[in-house]
């Protein structure tokens, strides 16, 4: 066995604990919980000695994540639908991303598609990638 792996094999006895793909609902929860430490303490800065730590644990989540609670496929249209009822708005106050409250209820049931413009304010509203809107 290599140097490299013989060191490797000494470190993974301590790092399995925490360091693995989550299979359980509580190793699930567990990694989380990690990961939420990391991000307190290293947060932005990526020159952090646990920045990798804590990108590769995200992985691993993500991981749990597709696999047990994959999300379902949903248009623009139903997503719109779903953050206004989150945020609690109503057509009127989409003035400013999409146009008219006509304009707005248009969209809303399905009656015209949202332009490259008002894709871009709505992302930028909720703060979601552009493309969930396509």
């Amino acid at each position: 066995m290599s140097e490299v792996l013989e060191n490797t094999k000494a470190c993974w006895m301590n790092a399995e604990n925490f360091l693995s793909v989550p299979h359980t609902e509580a190793e699930y929860d567990k990694a989380v919980a990690l990961l939420n430490q990391l991000i307190d303490t290293v947060g932005e800065d990526e020159t952090h000695i646990l920045a990798s730590l804590m990108e590769t644990l995200g992985i691993l989540i993500e991981t749990y994540e597709n696999k047990h609670y994959p999300m379902p496929e949903v248009s623009g249209r139903e997503l719109l639908i779903y953050l206004m009822e989150e945020h609690r708005l109503k057509s009127s106050n989409l003035s400013n991303e999409i146009g008219t409250e006509n304009e707005v209820l248009e969209v809303l049931n399905g009656q015209r598609d949202l332009n490259t413009r008002q894709i871009h304010a709505l992302s930028n509203r909720f703060h979601v990638p552009p493309e969930v809107f396509l």
